[in-house]
């Protein structure tokens, strides 16, 4: 099987198997949906979702949180993992948002790039579930997923964007990445892989090599 034809059976798969597929994140606005990405780096979006509903009512607006003291945001986010330096991000996002960009997350990839805590991935996560953008966001899901299925070889995780980019249409990459991003979370695990459950083994490389 060619690269390319395993591209066309696993999404093919994807839509018409996965027909929806959204992010487990809860969020009620752009600005509340950046701080559950920035919270989730090296965490688990269930504990996220057990804190972000007190957050979101104490800071509904960028202003609220960017007049914030450490040691308040701090208190709220610190049984999640890095607690001080995503407390400093958070505050400092909501700073720029309203110096910056009149309190309105922007569209910008490089924009986004420029607020404390958010890296390519989470850039790419805002852009595109908030404003459909065709971008991709490499997770370690996503990362082992390509390398598992044979969607990429490529060895740092701009280099598996790149090439599920190509590989993937413009209008089908936001959701791409979710149905990545939820099979490698409940069937394609890290350890112990549902590969007997899994839609999409016929077509991927590593089921193939214990056949």
């Amino acid at each position: 099987m060619t690269k390319k034809q395993r591209y066309e059976q696993v999404f093919g798969w994807f839509r018409e198997n996965v027909p929806v597929a959204k992010p487990e994140l809860v969020y009620d606005s752009p600005f509340h949906l950046l701080i559950a990405v920035i919270l989730s780096a090296q965490c688990t979006d269930k504990r996220v979702n057990m804190h972000t509903p007190a957050i979101f009512m104490r800071f509904p607006e960028p202003e609220d949180l960017a007049a914030a003291s450490f040691e308040e945001v701090l208190g709220m986010v610190k049984s999640i993992s890095y607690p001080n330096s995503k407390a400093a991000h958070l505050i400092g996002m909501a700073q720029m948002l309203v110096s910056d960009f009149g309190s309105v997350v922007p569209s910008d990839i490089d924009e986004l790039k420029r607020l404390p805590g958010v890296g390519q991935k989470t850039a790419n996560v805002i852009a595109s579930v908030i404003y459909d953008k065709p971008v991709i966001a490499v997770d370690t899901h996503v990362f082992r997923l390509s390398h598992r299925i044979g969607l990429s070889d490529g060895k740092t995780v701009e280099a598996v964007e790149k090439e599920l980019t190509a590989g993937i249409a413009p209008e089908e990459r936001p959701i791409a990445h979710h149905w990545l991003i939820l099979h490698g979370r409940y069937i394609c695990t890290a350890r112990n892989p549902k590969c007997t459950t899994c839609g999409i083994a016929p077509f991927c490389r590593e089921f193939s090599k214990k056949k």
